[in-house]
């Protein structure tokens, strides 16, 4: 997934984003709304670890993420 759809699909997506970076409040997941930017910072500020490192995790977070969406059962 990619992060436009990420931020389209924010309301169905925090809860995993919540399983992943259970440390965010529910204010900073209002905050993230979905943007790649602020979900890394808040990573960063929370975990206190690099902005790289925080990246990094949103990145690879984000590469496995799928919508639970009818049309993509058994495509691979």
């Amino acid at each position: 997934m990619n992060w436009d759809r990420v931020e389209g699909n924010w309301k169905q997506l925090k809860g995993k984003a919540r399983e992943k970076w259970g440390k965010l409040t529910d204010s900073d997941f209002e905050q993230i709304a979905g943007k790649k930017d602020q979900l890394i910072g808040r990573i960063q500020e929370r975990y206190g670890i690099s902005r790289d490192e925080a990246q990094k995790q949103a990145d690879e977070w984000v590469k496995v993420q799928t919508l639970d969406e009818p049309h993509h059962a058994g495509k691979m």
